[in-house]
């Protein structure tokens, strides 16, 4: 008994202190002012670094139908555009009536950022320092649990519509 309430406080603790850390990132938004991951603390989050000029640019459709699809369950899906590898707009505003426009995007999408290198956002350097994982293209996709812990990492080909990604998605919505 004594066993399973030590585990279930190491977990809790461990949950914490993802938030605590690196996931309690603020975003530039957008649409001006920030966007906080922590405001999101306890739903699953799928941070998604995006480009408006790529080849994987029409998986904006396929982010934006995952999060039609489980956003009132609290699912946020958070669209970084990054011109890292040199296929952004010029600049945030484009990305945003381009997104808006021809993928009719409104889910959370930050400024251009940067998610490679030493210029990395701070999320994208604790993800890499936590997980391994770092963005090697456009649309990568980060799922964060609920309790501030990566639940699953996926590169560009995977679809966001994608099995694996759903079964993550869905597992992180279970209380």
């Amino acid at each position: 008994m004594l066993r399973a309430i030590l585990t279930s406080i190491a977990i809790w603790l461990s949950g914490q202190g993802a938030w605590a850390a690196g996931f309690q990132a603020q975003f530039e938004s957008i649409d001006g002012g920030t966007l906080n991951l922590a405001d999101w603390a306890g739903r699953p989050i799928l941070v998604v670094n995006t480009a408006s000029r790529c080849a994987f640019t029409d998986q904006y459709e396929a982010l934006q139908a995952l999060y039609d699809t489980y956003r009132a369950d609290g699912l946020i899906v958070l669209a970084v555009p990054s011109n890292d590898f040199r296929q952004e707009l010029a600049s945030g505003a484009e990305v945003q009536a381009f997104c808006e426009l021809t993928y009719g995007i409104d889910m959370p999408m930050t400024d251009i950022t940067s998610v490679t290198g030493r210029t990395a956002h701070p999320f994208y350097r604790d993800v890499k320092d936590v997980s391994g994982f770092a963005p090697t293209w456009n649309f990568n996709k980060v799922l964060i649990a609920p309790d501030g812990t990566i639940a699953g990492t996926w590169r560009s080909r995977t679809g966001p519509m994608s099995g694996d990604i759903r079964r993550a998605i869905e597992a992180a919505l279970r209380p």
